[in-house]
């Protein structure tokens, strides 16, 4: 679970750097990257498809012991990513304002942003590949050294943000620019230094000459866990892009305090990634190897953990506020919005870091993908987005009551979530 959680801690750290670093000199660059970086949000949920049916079904393989299929189900991850990959960086390149208009209609943050995408997109081209590289070290029992991969490079991408934003050891002061060439140089040496860390002794050799090998029984078993994942988290992704570009359109203060309180939002569920990820493939690894009562136990024990998680995670939100407010630069009114959207966000909290290690630790990791799907469907596209629009472009709400109704699908579903639960129909062994 650490070390996950740390790869995830650090992950989330570059959005960070980018914000106060950006934030510290000038609100619109930190506005502008914060929205341009959804693009690579709605990539990150594709490519967390691909990679988290990888981790489900090769971490049951690697439950039984059977290395082939492992191997296997590795190239098909690597397959979808590489395509996937193609159309951002190709979409990011040669149409960045378009992408832009989508978040706001503030001019200087469509031009700001659509230079960062420009430049970023370079970046979209290889993370999926590093990305199918990590997950395969995770399953394959080196996940210490998959976050050691991805906090060296993250600490890098920072150390590079600091040289490239403020100009500094002789370099132009790039602003947003910077911040993106830094974090297309760091993904370049994940990518390398993940890809090369396979031909060690005593590793697992992925076998490329296999690249288009076609296994059909394996390829429908990985086509059955993939599609719910990925109409999930496509669900999501949208859903939670449509969120920001609620606010984006709301006026500059409000995409500022929503950019903090993001960075914020993901920062503080960096835990209960790890919590989700460490359990689903110590539960995987029981169900794989037909030990299904042994990993129904380790299922309700990390049900109970998540909760905790939740309750702890609002405490610390609301603890932190007020040295958020100090730190960062922003306007009288942009700090007005924050102090409402980090007390609203501290509850949502609950929901959220629950509804992470439930869904997607315990409930995938036994290929019961379909569950996530149509919980998005009820709560965030029927009652959260309508809310949101509605309150944005036809009611015209403050800032603060339509950030609210961007945050009722999580704890929405809570009770469902639980019900669902006490079904178990996750406890099952998908190995054939």
């Amino acid at each position: 679970m650490f070390p996950i959680a740390l790869q995830s801690l650090m992950l989330a750290s570059v959005a960070t750097g980018d914000a106060i670093m950006l934030g510290r000199i000038e609100q619109d660059a930190m506005s502008a990257v914060s929205l341009a970086s959804q693009i690579q949000f709605v990539q990150n949920i594709i490519l967390n498809a691909v990679t988290g049916t990888v981790v489900i079904l090769a971490a049951q393989y690697w439950g039984k012991g059977d290395r082939k299929r492992v191997n296997d189900i590795f190239i098909m991850g690597l397959r979808i990513v590489g395509i996937a990959s193609l159309v951002f960086f190709l979409g990011c390149t040669l149409t960045p304002g378009i992408l832009m208009r989508l978040f706001t209609n503030e001019p200087a943050l469509i031009v700001t942003g659509s230079s960062y995408l420009h430049i970023a997109g370079w970046s979209y081209l290889i993370t999926g590949i590093s990305q199918c590289y990590l997950a395969l070290m995770k399953v394959s029992e080196h996940v210490g050294s998959a976050a050691l991969i991805s906090s060296v490079t993250v600490i890098l991408n920072l150390i590079l943000n600091a040289v490239f934003i403020y100009g500094l050891l002789g370099a132009p002061s790039m602003l947003a620019d910077g911040a993106a060439l830094a974090t297309v140089t760091a993904r370049v040496i994940e990518l390398v230094w993940a890809v090369t860390s396979f031909f060690r002794k005593g590793w697992m050799k992925p076998d490329l000459t296999r690249f288009f090998a076609r296994d059909k029984q394996l390829a429908a078993d990985f086509r059955r866990i993939i599609l719910p994942l990925v109409g999930a988290s496509m669900l999501w992704g949208i859903g939670f892009t449509s969120y920001t570009a609620f606010i984006g359109h709301m006026g500059s203060d409000a995409a500022a305090a929503n950019s903090v309180s993001a960075v914020i939002r993901e920062l503080m569920c960096c835990l209960c990634n790890g919590i989700s990820a460490a359990g689903g493939i110590m539960i995987g690894n029981e169900l794989g190897a037909g030990k299904l009562e042994r990993g129904k136990i380790y299922g309700i024990r990390l049900a109970k953990l998540a909760v905790l998680n939740g309750l702890a995670a609002t405490v610390i939100v609301l603890l932190i506020t007020p040295f958020i407010l100090r730190f960062m630069v922003l306007t009288a009114e942009a700090q007005r919005l924050l102090v409402y959207m980090m007390v609203i966000m501290a509850f949502y909290m609950i929901g959220r870091c629950t509804n992470t290690v439930v869904i997607n630790g315990i409930f995938d990791c036994g290929g019961d993908t379909l569950f996530d799907m149509y919980s998005l469907v009820v709560m965030m596209w029927l009652v959260a987005i309508p809310l949101a629009f509605a309150g944005a472009f036809i009611f015209h709400w403050s800032p603060i009551l339509v950030y609210a109704c961007t945050c009722l699908d999580e704890v929405g579903k809570l009770p469902w979530v639980f019900v669902h639960f006490r079904k178990y129909k996750w406890v099952k062994d998908l190995t054939r």
